[in-house]
């Protein structure tokens, strides 16, 4: 899946939508990351950086079935 700075992706187990704001890399092990904003109201944070591997990866949804992490919806 290729990944859009400006859209917005959905996560199969929360439904909750996220807004990609920039592709970065780790400064020390130059590991692709991405910064996202979640687009609900968050008092933990509203940004948030995961592995490119992992937002790419798949997580069981709430009906435990396997589907990719995150979802492009817009």
């Amino acid at each position: 899946m290729l990944l859009k700075r400006g859209a917005v992706y959905e996560h199969v187990k929360t439904g909750k939508r996220y807004k990609i704001i920039a592709l970065a890399k780790d400064s020390s092990t130059l590991e692709e990351l991405v910064v996202y904003e979640a687009l609900y109201d968050n008092s933990v944070s509203n940004l948030w950086v995961r592995s490119k591997e992992n937002f790419l990866g798949e997580a069981i949804s709430p009906d435990g079935t396997m589907h990719s992490r995150f979802r492009l919806v817009e």
